[in-house]
């Protein structure tokens, strides 16, 4: 029997959008959204664990990490830091509607002015053990091919081959270069076309994407309009695989 799953992948800016006294708190409002779209595998960028200044700023700001309090109910939220700064910390993080098995994480900073890193999950789906690769990778061109190059090691050290992989997140990759480099890794990008999904206000450019392996997709979306610009400054991407 020929299975749907559902995931996606969206970077929510920390929960806050704007600068300086008017920045608004959109973590309440990110909690609603990431419900709404009914993906079992959902993939989160730019996630605060803490934020001393933001936790003192915002009346309303939650008393758990964004990862738990994100989470749909009956989800599992794995979460890992990748920056640490001066008021607290953030990183990725994976909230599943299946069972976790295990989860790992990797430094993937390529110069002292980027903290980056990878988060690795494990997960039982129906039976079976899929892969799941959380990234953001950094702004500097160079550094991107040199952490799809580490991700390749990564891969080949860590996951069997046989096993269906996904690695999904915020390429920070304009103009899709780095397609061919993740073809080379038997990973290929879920969406036949580009789709943008940045800057969420007027998307112009795909810098998210769902790479996999050993998965079919049959469907890409990218929900958009007023709610969905004014949370964060990318758009969500799901993409529906059959296995």
């Amino acid at each position: 029997m020929t299975r749907t799953l559902r995931v996606a992948t969206y970077n929510i800016h920390k929960g806050v959008q704007g600068i300086g006294p008017a920045r608004r708190l959109e973590i309440h409002n990110l909690a609603v959204a990431v419900e709404g779209l009914e993906a079992d595998i959902v993939c989160l960028q730019e996630v605060r664990k803490m934020h001393r200044r933001e936790e003192r700023h915002f009346s309303r700001w939650p008393h758990l990490p964004q990862a738990q309090f994100l989470a749909p109910a009956g989800y599992t939220a794995v979460y890992q830091t990748n920056a640490t700064t001066r008021h607290g910390e953030h990183g990725n993080a994976l909230l599943s509607r299946w069972p976790v098995l295990g989860q790992g994480h990797e430094d993937m900073s390529d110069h002292r002015f980027e903290q980056r890193g990878l988060l690795h999950v494990t997960l039982q789906v129906g039976g079976h053990d899929i892969h799941v690769i959380v990234v953001h990778l950094g702004l500097i061109a160079g550094s991107r091919v040199r952490q799809i190059e580490q991700i390749g090691r990564f891969i080949a050290r860590e996951i069997p081959a046989h096993l269906p992989l996904l690695v999904a997140g915020d390429f920070n990759d304009w103009g899709g270069k780095l397609r061919d480099a993740m073809a080379h890794l038997d990973l290929h990008d879920c969406a036949r076309e580009r789709v943008a999904t940045y800057p969420s206000r007027l998307p112009l450019t795909q810098l998210d994407y769902v790479y996999a392996r050993g998965l079919h997709p049959v469907r890409v979306t990218v929900p958009r309009g007023p709610t969905w610009a004014r949370m964060s400054d990318h758009l969500p991407l799901v993409a529906d695989f059959a296995f």
